[in-house]
C-alpha cells in the first residue's frame, strides 16, 4: 500500500472536492493528484527514486502538500523539517537521513546553505513577500554555492508525470519525522506507510471527521499533528486549509470564511483563539469536532472552549512521534484533561518508574506509573534512526516506554500526570506540575502558567510558578500577585497547602516549542540557580 494511491482513491472518488486551500489558491482532488504526479517525475529527473531522501523546510503551503504527495508517489522518503530552529539543526537531520535534495522557502535560505556539504541539489519555493522562486534560486546561487538549485516551477515541466504511484512493501519508510529531544540532537523516527495510513486512519476515526471535512492546517507538517492531519483530511476526501504562521485572529477568520468543521490544535494555540477580545462577534457555527494533543488542557480552558465553540466531539488525542495514538478521551466535558483509555490500535500499560523497570513490572490499580504501548500498534515506528542508544532507553522487549507518568481511575480512565523528567520531589512528597498548573489557570488575572521543581536548600526543590498576569494584575504588582494567587491555592480544595508554589516568577510569556508546547525543561535551565 504505497500513499500515493491512497491520494489516487481519493482524486478518483471525489475528483471536485477541496483537497488544498493556501490563501486565494484552491487545488481540488483531481487538480491535487494531478501535480503531485507531475512534481513525482521533476523529482525524478533530479534523480530522485524509491527509497531515496527528500528534505522539505517549508511552512504549511500548497507546495509542501504538493511535495509530499509527490514523495509518495514515488516511493521517495519526505523528511520535513523545522525552519524555527537553527540552521546547523537543520544540517545535522539532514545529512543524518541521507536526504539528497532539500527544498527551501526564503524563511529556510540559511538552512538550506547550510547543507550544501551533504546535498547534491536544491528546489527553491518562491513567496510572494519575497520574490519568485527563480528569484529565490538565484539569491541562494549568489551565497557562492555550487550546487544546481531548481526553482519550484520547473519541477512541473521537468519530466513526463509517472501514471501510476511507484509499486512497494507498505514496510517500505514513508516519512522521517525527527523529534525536538529533550537532550541531545533530535532522534530520527522513519515511519512506513502501512503505520502512517493507519495513523491517518485513526484520527479520522477517533476525531468524528466527516465526508468533505474542512480542517484547520496550522501544526506544522514537520509535526507528528500537521502531517496526519493532511492525511486524516485525505482519507475523508477532505479539505487541508494552509495556515503557515499560527495567528489567533488570521485562524479566526479562516475558521468563519472558510467554514472549518474541525480544529486540532496544542492547548496552547486553543488558548489564545479563545481569549480573542473580539471572538464575540464571529460565527463559529461551522465548528463541530475539537481535539487536541501535545500536553493536558487544564479544566479552565475545557471550560472554555466549551463555551465558545460548543463542540459536538471534544477529544484528548494522546500519543507521540513514534506511535501516533495511544489514548482517547471523547468527552472532554466531562472529564477535563482525562487521556480516556486505550485508542483502536493500542494497548497500554503503567509500570513502576524506576530504572530497570520491565512490562511485567506492572504498578497497582490506582498508583503512578510509566506509561508504556504495545508496539504491535499499526502505528507504531520500528525503532530510531541509527540510534541503537536511544533503542535501548525507549523499547523493552515489544513495548516502548514512553517517559509519560500517568494513572488509572477507579473507572479505568487514564491520566497523564507529567513526564517523569518534571516530576518535583519537594521536601519527600511528590508533586505534579499539572496539577498545580491546573488550580493557578482558574484564579483570576492569569493568562498561562507553567510549574516546574527548582533547586532549594530546604525543600530540595521548590515548586516554582512561572505566570503570565493580564494586566490588571500585573499593574498590581509582583507582591499583590503572589499574595493573591497563594490565598487563591490555600483557598482551593483541588489542592494540597504543601504542594502549592513556594516561589512565584512573572515572565511575559512562556518558552515553547514549534507546535506550541510549553517547556518546562528550558525554565528549569534557564532558571537553574534561582534558589530564592
Amino acid at each position: 500500500m504505497n500513499l500515493g494511491l491512497s491520494l489516487l482513491y481519493a482524486a478518483e472518488r471525489t475528483p471536485e472536492a477541496d483537497a488544498v486551500v493556501d490563501g486565494d489558491s484552491c487545488l481540488d482532488y483531481r487538480d491535487l493528484q494531478r501535480v503531485a504526479a507531475k512534481v513525482a517525475g521533476g523529482l525524478a529527473s533530479l534523480g530522485v527514486g524509491r527509497g531515496d531522501r527528500m528534505a522539505l523546510v517549508l511552512k504549511n503551503r500548497r507546495e509542501a502538500v504538493e511535495l509530499y504527495w509527490a514523495c509518495q508517489w514515488l516511493g521517495a522518503v519526505v523528511v520535513p523539517l523545522s525552519w524555527r530552529v537553527a540552521a546547523a539543526d537543520v544540517a545535522y537531520c539532514v545529512a543524518d537521513s541521507g536526504a539528497t535534495v532539500v527544498a527551501f522557502e526564503d524563511v529556510g535560505l540559511e538552512h538550506a546553505r547550510a547543507c550544501t556539504d551533504a546535498v547534491d541539489r536544491f528546489v527553491a519555493v518562491g513567496t510572494a513577500g519575497a520574490g519568485s522562486s527563480a528569484d529565490l534560486a538565484a539569491r541562494f546561487c549568489a551565497g557562492g554555492e555550487a550546487q544546481p538549485c531548481e526553482p519550484y516551477e520547473s519541477l512541473l515541466a521537468a519530466g513526463e508525470a509517472p501514471g501510476a504511484p511507484e509499486d512497494l512493501d507498505d514496510r517500505e519508510t514513508s516519512i522521517f519525522l525527527y523529534t525536538s529531544g529533550t537532550t541531545g540532537r533530535p532522534k530520527g523516527v522513519p515511519r512506513s506507510h502501512a503505520a502512517e495510513r493507519a495513523g491517518g486512519l485513526s484520527q479520522s476515526l477517533h476525531q468524528s471527521y466527516r465526508p468533505g471535512e474542512r480542517t484547520l492546517g496550522v501544526m506544522p507538517l514537520y509535526h507528528t499533528m500537521g502531517i496526519h492531519t493532511v492525511l486524516a483530511a485525505q482519507i475523508v476526501g477532505g479539505c487541508f486549509v494552509c495556515q503557515p504562521d499560527w495567528d489567533a485572529a488570521a485562524a479566526l477568520e479562516l475558521i468563519e470564511s472558510e467554514r472549518i468543521g474541525s480544529l486540532y490544535l496544542a492547548p496552547t494555540l486553543f488558548h489564545d483563539l479563545v481569549h480573542l477580545p473580539d471572538l464575540a462577534g464571529a460565527d463559529v457555527s461551522s465548528v463541530h469536532s475539537l481535539a487536541y494533543a501535545g500536553a493536558a488542557m487544564t479544566s479552565a480552558l475545557v471550560e472554555r472552549c466549551v463555551a465558545v465553540f460548543a463542540p459536538e466531539v471534544f477529544i484528548n488525542h494522546y500519543g507521540s512521534t513514534e506511535i501516533y495514538t495511544y489514548s482517547v478521551d471523547f468527552d472532554q466535558r466531562a472529564a477535563p484533561g482525562c487521556a480516556g483509555r486505550p485508542a483502536t490500535n493500542a494497548r497500554l500499560r503503567l509500570v513502576r518508574p524506576e530504572p530497570g523497570t520491565g512490562p511485567d513490572d506492572e504498578v497497582a490499580p490506582g498508583e503512578t506509573g510509566e506509561i508504556i504501548c504495545h508496539l504491535g500498534s499499526d502505528e507504531a515506528f520500528a525503532g530510531y534512526w541509527n540510534r541503537p542508544d536511544a533503542d535501548a532507553r525507549a523499547i523493552r522487549g515489544d513495548w516502548y516506554f514512553t517517559g509519560d507518568l500517568g494513572r488509572l481511575d477507579d473507572d479505568g480512565n487514564l491520566w497523564i500526570v507529567g513526564r517523569i523528567d518534571d516530576m518535583i520531589i519537594s521536601g519527600g512528597e511528590n508533586v505534579h506540575p499539572l496539577e498545580v498548573e491546573d488550580v493557578l489557570e482558574r484564579a483570576p488575572g492569569v493568562r498561562e502558567v507553567a510549574v516546574v521543581g527548582l533547586p532549594d536548600d530546604r525543600w530540595g526543590q521548590a515548586v516554582t510558578a512561572f505566570v503570565v498576569l493580564d494586566d490588571e494584575l500585573a499593574e498590581a504588582g509582583e507582591h499583590a500577585a503572589v499574595a493573591r494567587l497563594d490565598a487563591y491555592c490555600l483557598e482551593s480544595a483541588d489542592l494540597a497547602r504543601f504542594k502549592r508554589p513556594r516561589r512565584y516568577r512573572f515572565p511575559e510569556a512562556l518558552p515553547k516549542s514549534p507546535s506550541g508546547k510549553i517547556l518546562r525543561r528550558v525554565l528549569r535551565e534557564q532558571n537553574a540557580g534561582l534558589r530564592r
